[in-house]
């Protein structure tokens, strides 16, 4: 094993106070440590902190324009890196290569989008109720902001978050989760290599109870974007409020598909399949309940099952239909989410099983995994389990399957499959959730549109992407000016 990969903090690659490293094993052979990187220290954080504020006020005063140039710069150096970047997404974080091609070319994207956003980002003229008066606004940077980033989209959320942040004048700091860091750091090589200046933004690798807290303590943060789990993110909130400081947070999902008698029955399937097992249902967005109408319930429970069945389970270098949970942890966790489901009367259809023969022996692999007979009431339809685990419930009517849509505590993605206009007009008046869709799997964002949740699916403060990533990172001043 070749030594820990080092932080970027200053314009340098550096190496953490402590001794201690982190491995990342591959999560289709928990045999092969495919990386490694350093564990920093509190520290280490405060270090990296320090030097974005001290590249804060520079940084500021460099003109939109020429901040775009290095952030398109930066997207075309990592296009240039696909093949690198996504072979080191499926090591790492266990995607197919068909998933994480799509993630690479989303971050290109983004910094594409927030190129020509930052030539553009600037303020307003009002008309001012006075004589020889001028009234206008000012976008400015907040300063420095921490962001802090989950491991199973490691490049387009770092990236949807980083963008914005630096085409509106901020200075960062980064902390990827520890499970797969390996595409941020592809993602700061090419920043440096795109001629960011030193301390602009800044990468440290480490625990999130060890480096989280100064990231969101430490006086010279004025902001924190996060997402994670709704359980730190809550935390993290309360203890920005607490400083006054903006925050930011994307967290947990239940998201549900409710599905009409006037759909197409194959589309459903598919459409509520894709949205279950894709990214191995490792996705905040991704569709953990259908919701069916009773007269087709039978057959959509038959056909779901099928579905689930005649998807290729592998490695993701392999590029199967499904790839395996990023982490051992993360496979328990699913695995007693199916003991917890089959102990409160649901009906296992297909799966729940880990898949350890041949080449899935040594690796974190479960079967697609169908629930019926799924009361709303039970924790697997109440609780996010994060994996391949679908519960199918049943609706009497269209407001029934509504309010059984809305009858959890998040409020992330949902959507309807139907081919009644009324239908779905309704559902989207009606269903408690940030992103609403009609007969399209609930996974998948457009990355100009905002994104963000309802209840315990987001702070409910600042969307992210498009114009509304740019809203959190900027402040807006007034000016008035008498002639």
């Amino acid at each position: 094993m070749s030594s820990p990969y080092e932080m970027y903090v200053g314009g340098e690659w550096v190496t953490a106070d402590t001794a201690s490293t982190i491995d990342i094993v591959n999560p289709a052979n928990a045999d092969e440590v495919v990386a490694r990187y350093q564990d920093a220290s509190a520290s280490d954080a405060e270090r990296a902190i320090e030097a974005a504020a001290a590249a804060r006020d520079r940084w500021a005063t460099v003109s939109g324009p020429e901040r775009g140039r290095i952030l398109k710069r930066t997207g075309e150096i990592l296009d240039s890196r696909t093949d690198e970047a996504v072979g080191n997404l499926v090591r790492e974080e266990g995607k197919t290569r068909s998933e994480a091609t799509g993630e690479v070319q989303r971050a290109v994207d983004i910094f594409s989008y927030y190129a020509q956003k930052a030539r553009d980002l600037g303020g307003v003229r009002k008309s001012s109720s006075g004589q020889s008066t001028s009234l206008s606004t000012r976008r400015e940077p907040l300063g420095t902001v921490a962001l802090i980033t989950p491991w199973n989209y490691p490049i387009a959320i770092p990236a949807w978050k980083l963008a914005p942040a630096l085409a509106a004048g901020n200075t960062v700091v980064v902390k990827p989760a520890s499970q797969a860091p390996g595409p941020t750091r592809i993602l700061f090589e090419c920043l440096a290599e795109a001629g960011l200046p030193d301390g602009v933004a800044n990468m440290v690798t480490g625990a999130g109870s060890e480096v989280g807290t100064p990231l969101v303590e430490h006086s010279a943060i004025a902001g924190v974007s996060f997402t994670g789990s709704t359980s730190v993110g809550t935390d993290i909130a309360r203890t920005a409020a607490r400083e006054r400081k903006r925050i930011q947070a994307e967290m947990g999902g239940k998201n549900p598909t409710v599905v009409m008698p006037s759909a197409d029955l194959d589309r459903a399937v598919e459409i509520v399949g894709s949205g279950a097992f894709g990214t191995t249902g490792q996705s905040c967005t991704a569709t953990s309940r259908a919701i069916v109408h009773e007269d087709l319930y039978d057959e959509f429970v038959e056909q779901i099952a099928q579905h689930a069945e005649s998807l290729t389970v592998g490695p993701g270098l392999d590029d199967p239909d499904m790839g395996p949970h990023v982490s051992a942890n993360e496979l328990e966790s699913t695995l007693q989410y199916v003991n917890i489901g089959t102990e409160e009367g649901a009906t296992l259809v297909t799966g729940g099983s880990r898949l350890a023969e041949g080449d899935l022996a040594d690796g974190f692999f479960v079967a697609p995994t169908v629930f019926a007979d799924v009361n709303s009431g039970m924790r697997i339809a109440q609780e996010e389990i994060f994996g391949p685990v679908l519960s199918v419930i049943k609706a009497s009517s269209f407001d029934d399957a509504v309010t059984l849509a809305n009858d959890v505590e998040y409020g992330l993605s949902a959507s309807i499959v139907t081919d009644s206009h009324s239908e779905a007009e309704r559902f989207l008046d009606r269903v408690e959730s940030g992103v609403a869709k009609v007969n399209e799997k609930t996974t998948g964002l457009e990355l100009h549109a905002p994104f963000g949740g309802y209840k315990n699916s987001s702070t409910n403060t600042y969307r992210e992407q498009g114009d509304a990533g740019l809203d959190f990172f900027t402040s807006t001043k007034t000016v008035y000016r008498s002639y």
